[in-house]
C-alpha cells in the first residue's frame, strides 16, 4: 500500500499536479504511520513552498539536511514556538506513534508548559496506587463512629421512654 500511495504522489508530481500527490499522501497519513511518505510529503510541500508544512512533516522523521532544517526553521517561526500549535501542527499519525525523539521531547514541552489548551495529546492519569486508601479507612471510621452514636442515642431515648427502669 505504501508503496503505491508513493508511486501515486510520483505520477501525480510528474504530471504536474503537485497539489494532488499532497492530498494523497495526507489521506494516507491521516490513519497510517509511513516515514517514507512523510519525506515524500515533506517534498512536496517544500517543492509546492509550504516551508511550514514541509517543516511539520519533517519533523516527525529522521531526516537531516540544509532543506529539511530550513523548513523545520520556518514551521518552527511560523507557530512563533508555541508547542501546543507545534504539536498539533504535525500529521496525525506523527502524533500518535513516532518513534522520533525530538517528536516526543515537544509533546513534553507542550505539555509542561501547558500549551495544549485541553487538546491533544491525552494524558491518561495515574493507576490506583496498591495498598489502603486513607480516606477510605477514615470515612470507615467515621461511619462507624456515627452508627454507634445512633446506637447509643436509640438506646437513652427508649430509657427516658421507658418509666421505672
Amino acid at each position: 500500500m505504501t508503496s503505491e500511495v508513493i508511486a501515486q504522489a510520483y505520477a501525480d508530481l510528474a504530471s504536474g499536479q503537485a497539489w494532488r500527490a499532497r492530498d494523497v499522501l495526507v489521506a494516507h497519513l491521516e490513519h497510517t504511520a509511513d516515514d517514507d511518505a512523510l519525506i515524500v510529503l515533506g517534498g512536496v510541500l517544500y517543492g509546492m513552498g509550504d516551508l511550514p508544512a514541509a517543516g511539520a512533516a519533517w519533523f516527525g522523521t529522521a531526516k537531516n539536511g540544509t532543506e529539511v532544517e530550513e523548513a523545520i526553521k520556518a514551521w518552527r517561526e511560523h507557530h512563533d514556538d508555541h508547542f501546543g500549535n507545534m504539536w498539533r501542527s504535525l500529521p496525525r499519525s506523527v502524533r500518535r506513534s513516532s518513534q522520533v525523539p525530538r517528536v516526543e521531547a515537544l509533546k513534553r514541552q507542550a505539555i509542561d508548559r501547558d500549551e495544549l489548551d485541553g487538546k491533544e495529546p491525552f494524558v491518561a492519569p495515574e493507576p490506583p496506587r496498591e495498598g489502603i486508601d486513607a480516606a477510605l479507612v477514615v470515612a470507615y471510621i467515621i461511619a462507624l463512629l456515627l452508627a454507634v452514636c445512633a446506637v447509643v442515642g436509640l438506646v437513652q431515648i427508649l430509657n427516658w421512654m421507658t418509666p421505672g427502669s
